[in-house]
């Protein structure tokens, strides 16, 4: 049996502070790809399972695939991407991906809507909007949890930093870029910067799937140290360093503040710096180390505190993801009877032997 193909899995939505937060754009360059499929459709049509089902047939030829995992349901994918051929599936409805930018060119609507009989479904009109609305209502109070815990991470952080020593860590940094990027040949361009999340909230808590990109790594740098300690900025330096020099860099962001890095890769380098706890092993660099313990002592009863409240909001969070699920699940109930699923077969059919067109092609 040949080489199966791998599966990088990636998040570029987070439910955050400030909202649902999309990198949705960093799925693929509009301009570059050779075909996009924007998938539209509500609830139970297959978006997901369409886009899994393909993904899967792809692996098993030997393609390598990224699966770009929906943020509160992480068995759900949002878009699909084979890389050798700059081709995406993608959910095209709110709030993923819209419409598509270069219609005709790049992109292209596949209306799977048309396979949903409406005069069955508008039976259940009352439930499925009731549904909807309670699902709508639901993360209302998610994005007020998680605001609220923004808050109370201001404080936990900001007692690190009161006890943090900034120009060690700026040394640590200086450090770094001299080891690792400073020699680096420099190329005749601006490398291109690849956002999106290192994890997410989840109906199963916070999850991330660094294993598939970072775990492919040869050379991994951990950086340790408490929230506050520097490592968002001591990350953006490494990346601006790269980007600077030429280099390509893959970002991902935090879901509860989503400007800020939690790891960052330079493929072509085969280098990845990271503060995920999945990677504790390997070299690191512990930015805790510049703390002074004695400030710390004097907020220690109120960090704990804060740490307390923290997790509790988060709770919350993962609770009511639970429930937008459950009413997920109700409203898939009343499209799944009404949806002519032979249909929605051909239009994958078809799609996959578009792909193994432009597969021969490049191939030719």
């Amino acid at each position: 049996m040949g080489r199966k193909g791998h599966i990088k899995k990636l998040l570029p939505g987070g439910n955050t502070s400030v909202g649902f937060y999309s990198y949705f754009q960093y799925i693929i360059d509009s301009k570059e790809a050779r075909k996009i499929y924007y998938i539209k459709g509500g609830s139970g049509v297959g978006k997901s399972y369409m886009m899994k089902k393909i993904g899967y047939e792809l692996i098993e030829n030997g393609i390598d695939v990224e699966f770009h995992h929906c943020s509160a349901e992480p068995d759900s994918i949002d878009a699909l991407v084979i890389p050798s051929i700059k081709v995406v599936l993608v959910d095209g409805t709110s709030p993923h991906m819209d419409d598509p930018r270069y219609p005709g060119v790049t992109g292209v609507t596949v209306n799977l809507g048309e396979f949903i009989n409406e005069e069955e479904l508008r039976k259940s009109k009352d439930h499925i909007i009731s549904a909807v609305e309670t699902n709508k209502n639901i993360y209302i109070r998610i994005y007020k949890y998680l605001a609220a815990a923004k808050i109370i991470h201001d404080d936990i952080e900001w007692i690190h930093g009161y006890a943090m020593d900034f120009n060690e860590v700026n040394k640590e940094t200086d450090n770094l870029i001299e080891k690792y990027l400073m020699h680096i040949a420099a190329k005749n361009r601006i490398g291109k910067e690849r956002h999106l999340f290192g994890s997410a909230y989840t109906l199963k808590g916070k999850i991330d799937f660094a294993e598939t990109y970072i775990g492919m790594v040869e050379k991994i740098i951990y950086i340790e140290g408490e929230d506050g300690t520097g490592k968002s900025t001591l990350l953006e330096r490494l990346m601006n360093t790269a980007v600077t020099k030429g280099y390509d860099v893959e970002v991902y962001h935090e879901p509860l503040v989503p400007q800020k890095i939690e790891s960052i890769c330079i493929p072509e380098l085969n280098l990845a710096f990271t503060t995920n706890h999945k990677f504790a092993d390997d070299e690191k660099i512990n930015l805790n180390q510049y703390m002074d313990q004695e400030k710390l002592r004097k907020y220690e009863e109120e960090l704990a505190y804060s740490k307390e409240v923290f997790e509790q909001l988060l709770n919350h969070v993962y609770t009511n993801l639970y429930k937008t699920n459950a009413v997920h699940d109700e409203i898939e109930k009343y499209y799944l009877p009404h949806i002519d699923h032979e249909g929605t077969n051909r239009i994958r059919e078809k799609i996959l032997e578009e792909i193994n067109f432009f597969m021969k092609e490049i191939q030719s």
